[in-house]
C-alpha cells in the first residue's frame, strides 16, 4: 500500500527533534493557527509560493494562475526574473519517502537515532503517515513524531503505537488561553495526554516559551499543577519566526 502525502520539508542531521542523527520530515497542514509559529508555511495544507528576499513582486508569477490548484507553480517559477521564488509543499508517495529515508539506516543505527515526523501536524494525514511509519519500522528505523497532540482519540492512539518516541505540546493550560492564542481547545489534547501516559510508549510534552503568553508565571504553575516531575520541557522562543511570513505575504501579529 502507498498513498499520497504533502510534506514541505526534509531535514537531515538535525539536532533538536530526538537522540542520535536524525532526519525530520515536516507534513503539510496544521488545524492550529498558533500566534507565534515559526513554520508559517506548514499551516496550509496545499502548495505556497515563498518570495526569498530581495524579490520585487512585481506580479510575473500571479498572472493567470490558481495558486492553490496549479501545485508545481512551474508557470510561476519560470516567470520570475531572478529565481527568487521557492515551493513550500509537494506530494510525495509513502513508498519513495520511506525509501529516501531508509537509504540512512545504518547511520541511524550506529548513532542511536532515526526519523523524526514533524510538521506542521502530521495528524492531519494519518493514512500516509501510518504507511509511513509501517515501512520505517520494517526497515529498523526508530521512529519519533512531534505533534500538537490535537487530534480524534481514535487517530492519536493508532499513530503512537506506531512510534518509539512521542513529543507532544503542551503550550497552554487554561482551555480560554489555548483558544485565543491557537484558535482551538486544548480539551482533545489534554485528553490525548492522558492516552499518551497510558501507552506505554516512550514521551516528552514540550511548553514554547512565548514572551507574555505561556511564559506567565499563571500558565507555568497551571502546566505544573496538571504535569508529573520531569514530563515537561520548556523550549526557548525562536526569535527568528516572523521572517517566512514576510515571505509568504503575511503579518507576524507578534512582532
Amino acid at each position: 500500500m502507498s498513498s499520497n502525502g504533502m510534506i514541505f520539508d526534509i531535514k537531515e542531521f538535525a539536532v533538536h527533534d530526538g537522540g542520535g542523527v536524525r532526519t525530520t520530515v515536516f507534513f503539510k497542514g496544521c488545524p492550529l493557527r498558533c500566534v507565534w509559529c515559526h513554520n508559517p508555511e506548514g499551516q496550509n495544507p496545499y502548495p505556497e509560493l515563498m518570495r526569498k528576499a530581495g524579490c520585487e513582486n512585481c506580479g510575473r508569477c500571479r498572472a493567470g494562475c490558481d495558486h492553490v490548484d496549479c501545485a508545481p507553480f512551474g508557470r510561476c517559477l519560470r516567470a520570475c526574473p531572478k529565481g527568487l521564488l521557492k515551493v513550500a509543499g509537494y506530494k510525495i508517495s509513502s513508498d519513495e519517502l520511506a525509501e529516501r529515508l531508509s537509504r540512512d539506516a545504518d547511520l541511524y543505527k550506529m548513532s542511536g537515532g532515526g526519523v523524526t515526523v514533524s510538521g506542521g501536524e502530521p495528524l492531519m494525514q494519518p493514512d500516509f503517515l501510518c504507511e509511513l511509519l509501517e515501512k520505517l519500522r520494517s526497515n529498523g528505523i526508530h521512529c519519533a513524531i512531534e505533534t500538537s497532540g490535537y487530534a480524534g482519540e481514535e487517530v492519536f492512539r493508532r499513530v503512537i503505537g506506531l512510534c518509539d518516541f512521542v513529543y507532544c505540546d503542551l503550550k497552554l493550560a487554561d482551555d480560554g488561553e489555548h483558544i485565543k492564542y491557537t484558535g482551538v481547545s486544548n480539551k482533545p489534547i489534554l485528553r490525548n495526554i492522558e492516552i499518551l501516559r497510558e501507552s506505554g510508549v516512550k514521551y516528552k510534552l514540550r511548553t514554547p516559551l512565548i514572551p507574555g503568553i505561556t511564559d506567565t508565571e499563571e500558565n507555568l504553575d497551571a502546566i505544573s499543577s496538571i504535569t508529573l516531575p520531569g514530563e515537561v520541557e520548556y523550549l526557548p522562543y525562536n526569535k527568528m519566526a516572523g521572517a517566512k511570513y514576510v515571505m509568504l505575504g503575511r503579518k507576524y501579529t507578534l512582532g
